[in-house]
């Protein structure tokens, strides 16, 4: 085996993928571009990714799914944690990282996030960030959000950093030319004779330049696609988060791990238990602020539950909030920040506070109702430290990645940070090499998959819901398999008999986030503990003398997907043949 890449930098690699790989039903393409660098996502990862290839002189593409500035970074609330004040330190962040992560992190990815983290946020500046700053002075304002034991966030616009970061960077990709692709969903890598990437097809939505299906043909593919949430009812991702880079990487027979780890953010507003889609956040930051969880007789209960109360790292708060519920027969609990007032509320919360006015909430007057919504997935395709997969010549970063730093449970304001410095990294590991034509892709040994119609998505949006949401069980978990299996066989049949949904994007995201359910609960059901964001009530415990082990996923067509375990010293492998050879367990028996 071989390390993947196509540059020749320093750092772990991981081993080759020998999968076949398998794609999307969809039209042949109609046109073709040539390029050096394909980055899909205009996130903070794939336009800091975009930004550096071009300045080295590679031919770069940006591909994103809506506008550039539509993905998930706008949302952002918090801000980007740094070791940036006096008296803090990358020892004190990786210490709080680790802690959050629930002794799954890498520690030496983390490291690398802690100390490489400050230049790359001053970096940032110096591309055109404004970032909030104290009264009366250039340094900037840092708040404090929960698990961190220093004030160390830096916010713009007071809870507006991800509008702000996106901001910064659409106009600088557009001050650099760069080429870029939008309202184009990415279907499928494309491979070469040789199993190295080649590029990417895309189906483009709406005329333009390119419309319909075609290709981006180029030697290196950086996934930044975001992240998953919609594979649940409600989540407080945009509706273009369907897993779409997580299943590409299946396709193609790239690992991904932790999957089971998705993090609900415990205080989302609440809107009622039929609410579906995105959902308004009520950043982490208002907690870190002084605001308090409270029960509707207006009791405290995070106080006792750990030391930093409600500032405890958010699995932790997101448990204690339905605990708390469950216990007084209640859908919801409260955030109450009345003591703020209204010039508070209005110069430091204004996204937050506005968002709750349109929904009837005045934050000033009344304390918010609140309860945990699927935010953020801790795992995804399984990276080096440098973002290579393994597929060669396909990286991954931002929340689509799984590079070991989040461990089991992100910690807040990390996510930014790490969009930044491992998209850095992978811009120089591919501009380390020298530049190559792509490979002759080879479209007609790859076989298709069936479509789900449309409405799937909403069937398993519930599936998910219902059996691996915030409360996992054996028996929701199995109930979940079986019908994804279900309508994996439902899909299968309909093609077999030529009723199959027709090609087009919202098959296309429901098939996607079919196989991401798919192989979500393939690590739920086999991780038999409660660690970080994973929550199984039928084993409260953590259990680290067996569990303290990544799950690997891996997708067999034409429908299985294939579970094992690997120690966390194997991650990322400090060799390209260090990795043991998959002794697969197919999709536990319920």
């Amino acid at each position: 085996m071989t390390a993947t890449g196509t540059g020749t930098g320093p750092g772990h690699a991981i081993a080759a993928a020998t999968a076949p790989g398998i794609r999307l039903t969809a039209p042949a393409p109609g046109w073709a571009i040539d390029a050096d660098v394909v980055v899909v996502g205009s996130g903070v990862a794939g336009l800091t990714a975009a930004l550096r290839c071009a300045a080295a002189g590679r031919r770069t593409v940006v591909v994103t799914k809506a506008r550039l500035d539509d993905g998930s970074t706008r949302w952002a609330q918090g801000g980007i944690a740094a070791a940036l004040g006096d008296g803090d330190s990358p020892e004190q962040h990786l210490a709080d990282t680790l802690v959050a992560g629930a002794g799954l992190c890498d520690e030496e990815a983390v490291r690398t996030l802690v100390t490489q983290g400050p230049d790359a946020v001053h970096r940032l500046i110096g591309a055109g960030a404004r970032f909030d700053t104290a009264p009366g002075s250039d340094e900037i304002a840092l708040g404090r959000e929960g698990g961190h034991h220093r004030r160390r966030i830096a916010h713009a616009g007071g809870d507006a950093t991800g509008a702000e970061v996106s901001r910064a960077l659409v106009e600088a990709v557009r001050a650099a030319g760069l080429r870029t692709i939008e309202n184009a969903l990415v279907l499928d890598l494309l491979t070469d004779a040789q199993g190295r990437t080649s590029g990417v097809t895309l189906h483009v939505m709406g005329e333009g330049q390119h419309d319909g299906v075609g290709a981006v043909h180029a030697p290196a593919v950086v996934l930044a696609t975001g992240g998953m949430g919609q594979v649940f009812s409600a989540t407080t991702n945009p509706a273009v988060s369907t897993g779409d880079g997580v299943a590409l990487a299946l396709r193609a027979g790239a690992e991904v791990s932790d999957l089971e780890f998705v993090q609900f953010h415990p205080t989302v507003l609440y809107l009622g238990r039929d609410a579906e889609g995105q959902q308004p956040l009520i950043s982490e930051a208002v907690r870190g602020e002084g605001a308090h969880l409270v029960d509707a007789d207006g009791t405290r209960f995070m106080v006792g539950q750990h030391e930093l109360a409600e500032l405890a790292p958010r699995d932790i708060v997101a448990k204690a909030i339905l605990r708390r519920a469950q216990e007084q027969g209640a859908e919801h609990m409260y955030l109450d920040g009345r003591h703020f007032g209204a010039e508070m509320w209005e110069h430091r919360f204004p996204t937050i506070l506005a968002a709750c006015r349109a929904h009837g909430i005045d934050p000033v007057t009344e304390p918010i109702p609140v309860a945990p919504a699927a935010h953020y997935a801790s795992g995804g395709v399984r990276t080096d430290l440098y973002g290579r997969t393994t597929v060669p010549g396909l990286y991954a970063c931002g929340e689509v990645a799984c590079t070991g730093v989040h461990g089991a449970n992100r910690l807040a304001s990390n996510s930014l940070l790490e969009g930044l410095v491992f998209a850095e990294r992978i811009a120089d590991d591919i501009v380390a090499g020298p530049a190559r034509r792509p490979g002759e892709p080879l479209l007609s040994d790859v076989p298709p998959v069936p479509l789900l119609p449309p409405e799937a998505r909403f069937e398993i949006q519930r599936i998910m819901t219902a059996g691996a949401g915030v409360l996992r069980s054996r028996a929701s978990l199995a109930e979940a398999y079986q019908a994804l299996v279900r309508l994996t066989s439902k899909s299968a049949a309909d093609s077999a008999d030529g009723k199959a949904a027709e090609p087009g994007v919202e098959a296309w995201e429901a098939t996607n986030l079919l196989l991401v359910a798919r192989a979500l609960v393939a690590g739920a059901r086999s991780r038999e503990e409660t660690r970080g964001c994973h929550w199984r009530e039928d084993h409260p415990e953590r259990d680290d003398l067996n569990w303290r082990r990544h799950s690997v996923v891996t997708f067999r067509p034409p429908h299985t997907v294939v579970f094992r375990a690997t120690d966390s010293a194997d991650f990322p492998a400090t060799q390209p043949d260090s990795l043991p050879t998959p002794q697969p367990e197919t999709e536990p028996n319920p």
